[in-house]
């Protein structure tokens, strides 16, 4: 019996020659999403996506089994029981399913707490650690004869190789669908301690739904350290909000905002609080997912930061896709745009900042043995801005270990 209990519940109903009719192409391709939703832990999303799903199928006996079972994880013991009943009487389900269904009511409906985890430990080569300048030629001063000076050499680009540990962990906090996540990343140059780095990131999720629209909320906060010093503090607001369906089949959509203050513990001037608006839109296959993204950003200073208050726009793309059994392709492309208010330092550098910056990212996935894969990463950021003391190229390659579970 335990071999049953632990296949795929679509799965245990093809083998065991069930005659339920498939579901139209859109609505399997919803079930499946709740299938990923449940697999990853997300046991609300997938409450709500099997719920719809058993509005617009009616009949489909895969989502009715599906949710009745994770009611009985959630510990909803007469909901899964009416849920049983249903499957019981409507379906008339063979006896391999009676069998599941039966396993679960002599065990009993408690609240299974899911959690996921995760770490990864990498070496790479970055050649800019410093985010060193990429012109060695720098002006000053205003009016028709600024003066050009040179950038000492610690100011240049200097490469150098890491070891990065990071680790993870998200679940269930309880059982209303509040959600709970936690990081931690560690860099550590070979020769530049000076640029080591250290991320301790906290924060709660929570989904709601209103009629057809869904939102999820998260907030976090985040910890920054250079050369073992608290560096920067981070606290965040961000919400998700997903429309009614009205695209095609495969394609979905996501309007996100969210309110983002940084401040700096040893820079004077530089906190900001930003305000972001934007779109989400994706497109999903059985072995690949491809999302475009786009946005407005504005960014609050306080009255001496240099340069002023600050707006910009950001774009980007993203795909990820299965190419083998055991290969799987990232890549994405990002592109952040800022203007800033005012003039950047009136007699000194008499521009008004306006940064542009992209980054490229390229990676190869080889899953081998359980919750176990290798990941080779390639990433490139060009940082063309229009004061040539802040311009910046790097390069980085990274190969890594992860364990996930």
């Amino acid at each position: 019996m335990k071999r049953l209990f632990n296949l795929p519940l679509a799965l245990m109903l093809i083998l065991s020659g069930s005659v339920y009719a498939d579901a139209a192409e859109d609505q399997q391709d919803l079930y499946l999403d709740a299938m990923r939703s449940l697999s990853e832990g997300r046991q609300a999303e997938a409450t709500d996506m099997l719920t719809r799903m058993i509005e617009q199928e009616p009949q489909h006996a895969g989502a009715w089994l599906d949710l009745a079972i994770l009611q009985c994880r959630l510990g909803h013991a007469d909901e899964a029981e009416r849920l049983f009943g249903l499957i019981e009487s409507r379906f008339a389900p063979p006896p391999g399913i009676r069998e599941v269904i039966q396993v679960y009511r002599k065990r009993g409906c408690k609240w299974e707490r899911k959690s996921r985890s995760s770490v990864s430990l990498a070496r790479g080569s970055d050649s800019n650690v410093n985010q060193g300048a990429t012109n060695p030629i720098f002006s000053i001063g205003g009016g028709p004869s600024p003066r050009e000076l040179q950038l000492t050499p610690e100011f240049l680009p200097q490469p150098d190789q890491y070891t990065l540990l990071s680790a993870s962990w998200s679940g269930d906090l309880t059982r209303s669908a509040l959600e709970g996540f936690a990081h931690f990343r560690m860099r550590r140059n070979d020769s530049l301690a000076k640029y080591n780095t250290a991320t301790l990131a906290a924060g709660i999720e929570k989904p709601w739904r209103f009629g057809d629209w869904r939102v999820r909320g998260t907030t976090n906060a985040s910890l920054i350290t250079l050369e073992n010093r608290l560096y920067q503090k981070q606290a965040q607001l961000l919400a998700r909000i997903t429309p009614p369906a009205f695209l095609p089949e495969r394609f979905d959509v996501n309007l996100m905002t969210g309110l983002t203050h940084v401040k700096y513990q040893s820079l004077l001037n530089f906190d900001s609080n930003t305000l972001e608006t934007g779109i989400q839109l994706g497109y999903s296959r059985t072995n690949a997912r491809f999302q475009a993204s786009g946005g407005y950003l504005v960014d609050y200073g306080s009255a001496k930061r240099l340069g002023g208050n600050r707006s910009g726009w950001y774009a980007g793309l993203q795909g990820q896709a299965q190419i083998r059994d055991r290969l799987i392709a990232e890549a994405s492309w990002m592109k952040q745009h800022w203007v800033g208010a005012t003039i950047y330092s009136p007699n000194l550098i008499d521009k008004i900042r306006e940064q542009d910056m992209q980054l490229y990212r390229a990676a190869l996935i080889v899953p081998f043995r359980d919750h176990h894969a290798l990941q080779l990463e390639w990433r490139r950021v060009k940082n063309n801005e229009n004061i040539s003391l802040f311009q910046y190229n790097s390069r980085l390659l990274q190969l890594s270990w992860q364990w996930q579970k």
